[in-house]
């Protein structure tokens, strides 16, 4: 399938420098993109990357159009070359079409379910007793759905996400493959030489437009709710303990792991494999270097790095101050020679005697 260049500039309302009857026939990343692919420059940070680029024309931004690392190819210029580019892909590659509405053969489904019309239901999925799946719901094979599930209107399943009960997920959410909602949070007491289990009695709610990735794993509350707020997207492999409340439009990137009763504001940042010790609270706007270890509460608005993690700017000093410990060692021990000296040397001066210069 190919498209004109021409084409591809009226799709996107972009300005076109070029040959618009050129036949584009793929779209591609900068470094993958051959002589008969279109690709997309973000910024002027990604003009080194066109030294080998092979692409027969670029999507970019106005401010970088005229670059002379760009000349040479034909230009689709945009506001936004990254929406640009998304709008250019499909015509490449088409989405795959949803599955026709209805439920499998294979589905085991309570009879007090209520489950929309307008909703596919795969094979092997199982729904327990009184949940609700509202609208235009995908539930892909294999999902597991406990009792007393609250699911809202466009909310995809992907295959194995398994809801324990009392789980509730609001509109146009998405949870990737291997998901685990609802799980015992992980609380016990020590008593009579032996940990106890705490009964986890509360639930979780996802909230509208939320994705989460593959194999992460939200506990219920073991009092109360979990909560994870509206448009925040979890990356795979993320762990979020019981009783924990995370903010809207937060990002965590894969490996994060909260411990119970955590908090965050809205648009919380936090990078891979962040730790964060139980009852911290991550104010709104602030961010979390990869492999930081988090052991008290964040301000709005910081950017906190390291372990323990501490305000970027500490972390860095502290990071720059330790490099030079090799070097204040070697200093430390030439100031004792020299002092050495200049002590025996006094000392001389003073007739004392059966000292020695080191």
């Amino acid at each position: 399938m190919t498209h004109t260049l021409a084409a591809l500039a009226e799709l996107v309302s972009g300005t076109l420098t070029g040959d618009g009857n050129q036949p584009i026939a793929g779209a591609a990343a900068i470094e993958s993109a051959g002589t008969a692919d279109i690709t997309f420059l973000l910024d002027d940070g990604q003009l080194r990357r066109l030294e080998h680029c092979q692409a027969a024309a670029l999507v970019i931004g106005a401010k970088v159009a005229d670059h002379p690392a760009a000349a040479r190819f034909a230009r689709i210029v945009v506001d936004d070359p990254l929406s640009a580019f998304l709008k250019i892909v499909p015509k490449f590659r088409p989405l795959r079409s949803r599955p026709a509405r209805g439920i499998a053969p294979t589905a085991v489904i309570s009879p007090t379910a209520n489950i929309d019309p307008d909703c596919w239901i795969g094979p092997h999925v199982t729904i327990g007793a009184d949940v609700v799946i509202g609208r235009g719901c995908d539930i892909h094979p294999g999902v597991v759905i406990g009792d007393g599930c609250r699911i809202g209107c466009d909310v995809t399943l992907y295959p194995n996400v398994v809801l324990y009960a009392d789980v509730f997920i609001d509109d146009r959410s998405i949870l990737h493959a291997g998901a685990v909602i609802g799980a015992d949070g992980f609380g016990y007491r020590f008593r009579n030489n032996r940990f106890e289990k705490i009964p986890q009695l509360g639930w979780v709610h996802i909230h509208a437009d939320v994705e989460i990735g593959a194999c992460t794993m939200v506990d219920r509350g073991a009092i109360g709710a979990t909560i994870i707020g509206e448009g925040t997207k979890l990356d795979n492999m993320v762990q979020i303990a019981h009783n924990c409340e995370i903010g809207k439009h937060n990002v965590f990137a894969s490996q994060v792991g909260l411990a119970g009763s955590c908090s965050t504001g809205d648009y919380v940042r936090i990078a891979g494999q962040v730790g964060v010790k139980d009852h911290v609270r991550m104010n709104s706007g602030c961010s979390i270097g990869a492999k930081g270890g988090v052991h008290k509460d964040i301000p709005a608005g910081e950017t906190w790095i390291g372990y323990p993690a501490t305000p970027e700017a500490e972390q860095k000093r502290l990071v720059f101050s330790l490099k030079r410990v090799p070097e204040m060692r070697d200093q430390m021990k030439a100031m004792e020679v020299k002092l050495a000296t200049l002590t025996a040397e006094l000392a001389a001066l003073k007739g004392e005697p059966n000292l020695k210069v080191a």
